[in-house]
């Protein structure tokens, strides 16, 4: 029997058949180089055997089933330091590490609005996937601070004490300075309701868990997350996360500034995050620095903070206000130091006034808008200093006016800071569930001024 051996080069069917392979041949092989987990101590990784850039990823196999996604924060010799994602559960000895060669980027789009997603950009509120437009490293793209737009528009925040007395300019960047329990969410949830901006940002940074569903819910609203959204990375996550919410809720930030939109960015709190990288700065061996802070925080906060407030001219902007907790009712804490010298301004929360019962309990002594001489009117720049003025004179004679030892006629200052001090008081207080706008706000510094002069 006589056996026909095709023409290939006639035909060209064994061509197209091999095709594939030839191609694949002429390739450069990729050679996956694993390395191994050697030492876990709290929850700094220890791999050895493989190399990844600082910020890169690495996969790692447990025995719980899918592998663990870590990062690389430092290295020293053959050494990668490295931080996990998520849980640890079912890591071992000699656990594989491989580098997975990414970075980490961030989901960001108008498919964001109305959601709220963890720090890894996964949504948490159960509606399904994002199918986000498009990613954006997370670090974000420093803008030349020559080019970025002045800050000359007002920005009303629905708040009349700082409205009037504290004025925001659109693309500043504030500080809410304050203890623990004397109502600085709740004042970030006035200003969340009622400033004036296409897009609202929340980060809920390192807070109680139980607060997430609280702010969705009673301080936004579904008329208000239908324009925000919300990154919450919680307490218990790790300290990678929560880092990584702030710097993801400033990711989605910056893109709708890009597009020429006016953001408002509100971050909850500005100390979380720094714990969160004294956390992992002292877990790869930095030594403390600063009442046990180590120096690689002081180079992350501005690292962030400088991310927002205006951009290019004729583009958006993003108007921050970040939450300082001051330890111990502390101004002069490391973070709240810090934090000071890099904001445009602070509003501090006083203790004292908020067992008192003012509410908000802004201590306007202590508070200062360092834009406010830029982009208000002259009148209402010398009212609001003269409202200081007075307000300071009651408040640095008080002991002598409680005990009576002051005599009427003694100082022209202080008699006419007595009988102007409850109108001024009156008008610094406001209720959570009322707006004052800009104009009423300074309606009603001119009547407070005028009707207690009238007395």
């Amino acid at each position: 029997m006589r056996t026909v051996i095709p023409d290939i080069n006639r035909s060209g069917i064994w061509q197209a058949r091999l095709a594939p392979y030839l191609q694949r041949a002429d390739e450069p092989l990729s050679l996956v180089v694993e390395g191994k987990l050697t030492r876990m101590v709290g929850l700094t990784l220890e791999a050895v055997g493989c190399q990844a850039n600082i910020g890169g990823r690495c996969l790692i196999s447990s025995t719980a089933g899918d592998p663990i996604e870590a990062e690389v924060v430092g290295f020293h010799g053959d050494k990668l330091y490295l931080m996990p994602i998520g849980d640890l559960r079912g890591l071992g000895p000699d656990a594989r590490v491989v580098p997975a060669h990414k970075v980490c980027e961030v989901p960001v789009g108008e498919q964001l609005l109305g959601r709220v997603l963890d720090g890894a950009g996964h949504p948490l509120d159960g509606r399904g996937p994002l199918n986000a437009e498009r990613r954006v490293p997370l670090t974000g793209r420093p803008i030349n601070p020559l080019a970025r737009d002045p800050i000359r528009e007002p920005l009303d925040v629905g708040v009349g004490a700082i409205n009037a007395l504290l004025s925001v300019g659109r693309g500043q960047r504030m500080g809410l300075f304050a203890g623990s329990g004397v109502g600085k969410s709740v004042l970030l949830g006035m200003m969340t309701r009622y400033t004036n901006a296409d897009v609202i940002v929340v980060g809920l940074i390192g807070e109680r868990g139980r607060e997430v569903k609280e702010f969705v819910q009673n301080i936004l609203g579904g008329e208000g997350m239908q324009r925000a959204v919300v990154v919450a990375t919680p307490a218990d996550n790790s300290p990678l996360m929560r880092m990584h919410g702030a710097m993801l809720a400033t990711s989605i930030a910056e893109h709708f500034r890009d597009q020429g939109k006016h953001v408002l960015l509100l971050m909850d709190s500005l100390t979380r995050f720094a714990q969160a990288q004294r956390e992992i700065a002292l877990a790869i061996g930095e030594p403390p620095a600063t009442k046990g802070y180590p120096p690689s925080v002081f180079a992350k906060l501005p690292q962030l903070v400088e991310r927002a407030g205006n951009g290019d001219r004729g583009g958006g902007s993003i108007t921050a206000f970040y939450t300082v907790l001051t330890e111990g009712d502390d101004q002069n804490d490391p973070i709240a130091d810090a934090a000071r010298a890099i904001l445009d301004g602070h509003v501090v929360l006083s203790r004292e006034l908020a067992e008192a019962g003012h509410y908000p309990a802004i201590d306007i002594e202590a508070s200062i808008s360092r834009v406010m001489v830029e982009i208000v009117a002259p009148e209402h720049e010398q009212a609001a200093r003269r409202f200081k003025q007075i307000y300071s004179t009651y408040r640095q004679n008080r002991d002598l006016i409680s005990v009576g030892a002051y005599q009427a006629g003694s100082d022209p200052r202080i008699d006419e800071a007595i009988a102007m001090y409850p109108q001024l008081t009156e008008f610094l207080q406001q209720h959570m569930s009322e707006r004052v706008a800009w104009p009423d706000s300074l309606a009603g510094l001119a009547a407070a001024l005028g009707a207690a002069e009238q007395q």
